[in-house]
């Protein structure tokens, strides 16, 4: 062989993958030939699809709005099998069997064998787990392979009529929490909030079931048994807490039941544990602020169980602490949260006070902490309408005013540990002292009053200055309420309702409790009333505009107690007459 042939010599190629123009040219092996044509034909579009989108990607040709990639097929190829191949592109593996009305028969029939079997394992094997373990195993994997009826809500009545539902929930009770636990998994995956979203019909028949079976209380007999220092078993507490969640936010009726059914009573147990800060604690705070948010009857409740006194009691941790982290300032304020609409009912303004609660929140203020925030809200709320007199009272005895009066002179800079806003802070110091001139009598109310007159009146400057300052933002909402165009589909008085509540978040309410502490101190003291003039004409202000915004206030009280409200119109009125 000479060198032109040694250089021309090239050694017979092995075939790789072939291309559809080869089809007829290459045989397969008879080995190869078992998988069957139509299996190899598909791989090798799926092969060529892949090949296709990757070399579409590296070109950088074609792109979709969202960003995805633009496959480019062969023209021959049916719909299917694009989407099939588009499918296997992305998640790399075959598209599984999607569940219908058929397999879920077939898989409640198997589940129910099971369950079954495992019965009477049980019972036969009592002394002998390691003969009915298996059974117990099985049991776990079909329960596990029914959660995809979560993905087909138009299945749940179907669910419900075969009695799955029913025997499912009384797996709660199961002697083995691991089975439990399964099903409380299962259970927050079926009432998630958006897959119920999908099917209206699915939700109804699920949502009217587990009513029927008292879901709640079920919940609640496997949470008192349920050890949290195991990690299953913790995280099947917090997927029942997401289970009255997601049940809550889809029918408010179950607020009302769950915590008649023993869910409020539980989750004050658990908050009154010495137990450290974990994400279970949080979400109970969670909870328990949704159950007694709206429900008064739930409020009531609360106080019967010593609701207010465990708020209290793990409240006062960060008295001189601050939370470690973010999520138990968290949990910190959801307390507060609690406290505040727990003291929405009068009983339990009673019980705050005999517990003690305003010396605590006294002391929050003066610690200057982070909870300090949070204890002014609750005062604002524990002194608040006519059910506040005996709080206020106490308040003014425990020496509160040497506390609450230098927070309203100056008002603390908003900084990362301290969230609440300038308007928050002046918006609940005014109320507070609003409600002490409204409720307090004798001498507590002079002891009040003489604050405004000491040190040349610096309290009455402080109080036009916040006049002032709010006027201005009260008038910037209505000169944009003004310009905003009207809407058709909203009818006048409903249009005057948002107007009202716009100008109330915008600072019409703190103004008009400025204005109230005004008229207050301006009709006991002819000092007082001088000064006010006085820097009224300074800052080329109007009394006209004082009287204009308390007549308003006067007018839109709220729709309590009637008796009530006629007697706070009637003060409001000839306090505006004396000024």
């Amino acid at each position: 062989m000479d060198i032109g042939e040694l250089l021309a010599f090239k050694p017979e190629q092995t075939p790789k993958r072939p291309h559809e123009d080869e089809d007829d040219d290459f045989e397969v092996e008879p080995s190869q030939k078992r998988s069957g044509d139509e299996k190899t034909k598909r791989m090798r579009r799926i092969a060529e699809a892949k090949e296709s989108a990757n070399y579409s990607k590296q070109s950088g040709g074609s792109s979709a709005s969202a960003g995805a990639s633009v496959f480019e097929f062969d023209p021959e190829l049916t719909e299917e099998e694009r989407l099939n191949i588009l499918k296997y592109v992305e998640n790399e593996e075959a598209d599984g069997d999607v569940l219908d009305e058929q397999s879920l028969k077939k898989l409640i029939l198997v589940f129910e064998k099971r369950n079954l079997k495992n019965q009477e394992m049980r019972i036969k094997f009592a002394e002998s787990p390691d003969k009915f373990m298996e059974s117990e195993v099985e049991l776990h994997n079909v329960i596990q392979e029914l959660k995809g009826v979560a993905t087909v809500p138009d299945l749940y009545p179907l669910l419900v009529e075969l009695h799955g539902l029913h025997s499912l929930l009384e797996l709660l009770a199961h002697q083995n929490t691991d089975i439990a636990v399964a099903v409380v998994d299962l259970l927050q995956e079926v009432t998630d909030v958006d897959i119920l979203g999908e099917s209206r019909e699915g939700a109804e028949a699920l949502i009217d079931a587990l009513r029927k079976e008292q879901i709640c209380a079920l919940l609640v007999q496997n949470l008192e048994r349920l050890n949290e220092k195991v990690k299953e078993e913790a995280d099947g507490v917090h997927n029942t807490l997401a289970i009255i969640e997601n049940l809550t936010e889809i029918d408010s009726e179950f607020v009302r039941e769950a915590a008649e059914q023993g869910l409020l009573a539980w989750l004050l147990k658990r908050l009154r544990g010495k137990s450290p800060f974990d994400p279970n604690k949080l979400y109970c705070s969670e909870i328990l602020s949704i159950l007694i948010q709206t429900e008064n009857e739930n409020r009531l409740l609360l106080g019967s169980l010593d609701g207010v006194d465990v708020l209290l009691q793990q409240l006062a941790v960060y008295k001189r602490h601050d939370p470690g982290s973010n999520e138990e300032q968290e949990f910190m304020q959801n307390l507060f949260n609690c406290l505040c609409s727990a003291l929405m009912a009068r009983e339990n303004r009673d019980r705050f006070l005999s517990g003690e609660g305003l010396q605590l929140m006294n002391l929050m203020l003066r610690e200057k902490k982070m909870s300090r925030n949070g204890s002014l809200k609750v005062l604002d709320h524990a002194m608040a309408g006519q059910d506040g007199r005996d709080n206020c009272n106490k308040f003014v005895e425990i020496l509160g005013l040497r506390t609450i009066f230098p927070l309203f002179m100056k008002t603390p800079k908003r900084n990362k540990q301290r969230l609440i806003s300038a308007d928050e802070h002046e918006e609940h110091v005014t109320s507070v002292i609003a409600s002490m001139l409204r409720n307090c009598k004798g001498t507590h109310r002079q002891r009040m009053l003489a604050k405004f007159t000491e040190n040349d009146h610096e309290k009455v400057d402080r109080l036009l200055e916040l006049h002032l300052k709010y006027l201005v933002k009260v008038e910037a909402i209505d000169k944009e309420i003004d310009q905003q165009t009207k809407d058709p589909s909203i009818d006048e008085d409903e249009e005057e309702e948002n107007n009202y509540i716009k100008r109330l978040t915008g600072g019409l309410f703190t103004l008009q409790r400025i204005d109230y502490i005004l008229l207050e101190v301006s009709s006991t003291s002819e000092t007082v009333k001088q000064r006010v003039l006085q820097i009224l004409n300074l800052r080329g202000a109007s009394m006209k505009t004082i009287r204009s915004i308390m007549r308003e206030y006067a007018g839109n009280l709220g729709d309590g107690d009637t008796d009530w409200r006629e007697q706070e119109q009637n003060h409001i009125l000839s306090l505006v007459d004396r000024f």
